[in-house]
């Protein structure tokens, strides 16, 4: 899909200010902190938190007006943020950590990573159930597509090195993102990057039977154990805006509780941007999303939003040797945890 860029901002007076007005007192505004945040893709179930911290007035509680458009890739958000166009962005860690890698040493203008969300690889290539390519090395001679800003084709060199497959024998073609399970469908590609649960729901919307039709090779079970999609900011805000972030981290750490609590209201919370949505698969999306790619057993102790240490850094290593880069960034580099709620507000348990 490409950028189409549907804008909904969220402001309003403080709490008291029309009181004090008609008491005849000088009406006192709030003064909100304006802010843009890339989302990954288009307005989808997983996202509903977002949503819901706008609407219940948690973001407004943290002082922000928060404009959140639709996005065009987990990779393209990071390097939105990078680039200046937006203060935050919910993308993959992994791609910030190519970004960060590249550079001589670490500089400013990286973002950085904090609250992590996706916390399992949901990164994959759907091939044909009843094609040849069964194991990753079936891939050699084949022709791989998926959008030129997806994750798994991103991280494809690096998966390639890791399962024992010659990257330099697979055709890698780009596509737009309403087209692939199509494509796939129809043999124009003999596999195709994504996440797995954004294939898989898109093929149902598509008429298409991913259980019956597709088979998913997945990253992570080819040594691939990898964070994915994290709340990403510019260091800028970081340094200028620290208050701000919690505020924002909190707003959206009590959207994802409220979402646990209901999944059909979290559901209307998107449809509200995206009227013509598929209620009834968004919120098997948005369930299989909790349980797939956001329910490490490590939140049991950490809480969502805080990566392991030691698993982060062996991501980051992954990742610079895989993609040869010229610097293995540090963690503190990658990710900051000074933002995330307090520990007993963390969700410790999803679905």
């Amino acid at each position: 899909m490409g950028p189409i860029y549907s804008r909904r901002t969220f402001g309003a007076l403080a709490c008291g200010s029309l009181a004090a007005a008609a008491l005849g007192a000088p009406a006192i505004a709030q003064t909100l902190t304006k802010l843009k945040m890339v989302l990954n893709w288009r307005y989808q179930g997983p996202q509903s938190w977002f949503f819901i911290a706008q609407d219940k007035g948690y973001l407004r509680e943290a002082g922000v007006e928060l404009e959140i458009d639709q996005g065009n890739g987990s990779g393209a958000a990071v390097g939105a943020v990078a680039s200046g166009s937006y203060d935050m962005g919910f993308g993959d860690i992994n791609a910030l950590m190519v970004l960060a890698g590249k550079k001589p040493a670490p500089d400013p203008s990286t973002p950085i990573g904090i609250y992590m969300m996706f916390n399992r690889p949901p990164f994959t290539i759907a091939v044909k159930a009843d094609g040849p390519i069964k194991t990753p090395k079936d891939l050699e001679g084949k022709t791989l597509g998926g959008p030129a800003n997806d994750g798994a084709l991103q991280l494809f060199p690096a998966f390639a090195k890791l399962a024992g497959v010659d990257a330099s024998k697979v055709t890698i073609t780009n596509m737009a993102p309403n087209l692939r399970e199509q494509m796939l469908q129809r043999g124009q590609v003999d596999g195709a990057f994504g996440f797995v649960n954004t294939i898989r729901f898109s093929a149902k919307l598509a008429g298409i039977d991913p259980d019956k039709q597709f088979r998913f090779i997945n990253y992570g079970d080819h040594g691939m154990d990898l964070y994915s999609n994290c709340l990403i900011v510019s260091r800028k805000l970081v340094a200028e805006k620290p208050d701000a972030l919690k505020g924002i981290v909190r707003a959206f750490n009590r959207g994802l509780v409220d979402t646990l609590k209901d999944y059909d209201a979290a559901v209307d919370s998107v449809a509200k941007r995206e009227p013509l949505i598929n209620k009834a698969v968004e919120k098997e999306r948005l369930i299989a999303t909790l349980q797939d790619e956001m329910g490490h057993p490590e939140i049991a102790t950490l809480g969502l939003g805080a990566p392991d240490t030691a698993r982060l850094a062996k991501s980051i290593a992954i990742v610079k040797e895989a993609n040869a880069l010229p610097r293995l960034p540090g963690t503190d580099e990658i990710f900051n945890d000074a933002f995330l709620p307090p520990m007993a507000e963390r969700i410790r348990k999803l679905g």
